[in-house]
């Protein structure tokens, strides 16, 4: 597999409805972006597979849909791939209910988890909070760039860095090991312009 350089990611809670949230997946796609994220912390199951249908629909196979920690939804939605968390179910339940063909990722926070993930099949590892991060209620400390680099001694797995990352501190983080950058925040209010400011950036 391949990741691209800006990993956007489509938190439920920036948008207030579908509509908003399938407009704003078109301009990322439009922008170039090959790979989304559908997160949704707050919603129910019935609500999340709505959305994630909706985005299927709209977008087909013009780019890899990857669900946020429920592997019963992304098989449902016929998204690509899952992407869990350190609280949600082990990367080898998870493998074990998307078959072997579907992207798995697991989201870590310091060395420990980094070196316990890399044991695993995940085809990807998301490394972080990079920097502060209004996106999450309780964020886990803020590892910095030195937290890339030792992620990056620890596993040659795709690595993804996350956490207040912005166009002016992107390439920072690019060169500090990561594969590709997972953003929320800087990608809005405008989010193909956004999109496309960072692939400017990250060439």
């Amino acid at each position: 597999m391949k990741l691209p350089r800006l990993y956007p990611i489509l938190d439920s809670s920036s948008w207030p409805d579908a509509n908003a949230l399938c407009v704003a997946a078109e301009e990322f796609v439009s922008a170039g972006a090959t790979v989304l994220q559908y997160r949704n912390k707050s919603g129910n199951a019935r609500q999340m597979l709505a959305h994630a249908e909706s985005l299927k629909g709209l977008l087909g196979s013009r780019v890899k849909l990857i669900m946020n920690d429920r592997a019963d939804l992304c098989l449902a939605a016929g998204f690509d791939g899952l992407h869990i968390g350190q609280d949600d179910i082990s990367p080898e339940a998870a493998r074990r209910i998307i078959g072997p063909d579907r992207w798995l990722g697991i989201s870590t926070h310091n060395p420990e988890q980094i070196a316990e993930a890399d044991k695993t099949d995940a085809d990807y590892l998301a490394i972080g909070p990079v920097f502060a991060t209004t996106s999450k209620a309780h964020p886990d400390p803020v590892i910095g760039l030195e937290g890339v680099r030792r992620a990056r001694e620890l596993t040659r797995k795709l690595l993804v860095a996350i956490g207040g990352i912005t166009r002016a501190n992107a390439n920072s983080v690019i060169e500090a090991g990561a594969d590709s950058v997972a953003v929320i925040s800087d990608l809005l209010p405008d989010p193909r312009k956004s999109a496309e400011a960072f692939f400017n950036v990250l060439r």
